[in-house]
């Protein structure tokens, strides 16, 4: 079956739906959508998407343990088979952090990888993050493709893997998000065979397409921004992309959340 597949940290579900996405879920084609950094407890996030819901859109979602924090949902057309929250971990299960469901052959993941701090108690955390769900990845696309099944992990990987995916990646060297480890990180999942960052496929050794800018000075008019928000595909389904981009606000104003939704199509 084609699919078309969006992922976008929303930066709070609440301030959203009411600065452009309930009119931008009015619109897309998308099948699935995943959000990521709802910052809602189950019930405010449902009231916040409630037209989306009452025109026929399904969600799944957990929130984070900590009020005002993190949260993931997914998003799609069609009720999904089944779906769990978290990866296996119990030191993440209530962190709000990873959500996946079953679509006939097809599991899709909806991710909010930690944001780290370099040097600091939450840069350790972001690392045992990493070292689990690495694991839970490699499980699971093992499972997935001696399974003949398609799996896809989406959302706010907080990690620019090269330095095309980051304008100024200069000044970041020694940030979080661009640490010399986190890059291997992202290295070793697409050096593994069992997974492909589609949206770089398409789009071939260019600078971005960036799906982060800072809300700070002149970040989004002067396109300075990151390319942090992947699609992370199995092999065959990597093999029937058809497009993949970044659907960037038109204008500052427009923008309703520092993210801009990420959206690929499948034959």
């Amino acid at each position: 079956m084609p699919h078309i597949i969006s992922t976008v940290n929303v930066n709070g579900v609440r301030a959203a739906a009411g600065k452009g996405l309930l009119a931008w879920l009015a619109a897309t084609p998308a099948d699935i959508v995943c959000l990521q950094e709802v910052r809602a407890t189950a019930q405010q996030f449902h009231a916040a998407i409630a037209p989306a819901l009452d025109a026929g859109w399904h969600v799944v979602s957990t929130e984070a343990a900590a009020k005002g924090r993190a949260g993931v949902a997914v998003l799609s057309r069609v009720p999904s088979d089944a779906h769990r929250v978290g990866f296996g971990d119990d030191e993440f299960l209530d962190t709000g952090r990873y959500i996946e469901a079953d679509f006939g052959n097809l599991t899709v993941g909806s991710l909010y990888l930690p944001t780290g701090e370099a040097e600091t108690p939450k840069q350790v955390e972001k690392e045992r993050f990493m070292k689990s769900f690495a694991k839970h990845l490699g499980d699971s696309a093992e499972s997935v493709i001696a399974a003949d099944r398609d799996m896809l992990v989406c959302g706010d990987w907080n990690i620019a893997h090269t330095e095309r995916d980051i304008k100024n990646w200069k000044g970041n060297v020694k940030k979080s998000g661009f640490l010399p480890s986190e890059r291997e990180w992202v290295g070793d999942l697409l050096g593994s065979g069992q997974w492909r960052d589609v949206v770089r496929d398409v789009h071939g050794d260019v600078a971005g397409p960036y799906s982060w800018w800072s809300y700070r000075g002149k970040a989004f008019d002067t396109d300075a921004g990151w390319r942090i928000d992947y699609h992370l595909v199995t092999p065959a389904l990597a093999a029937r992309v058809t497009d993949a981009r970044v659907e960037r606000a038109a204008t500052y104003a427009e923008r309703w959340s520092d993210h801009a939704p990420v959206t690929v199509s499948f034959r």
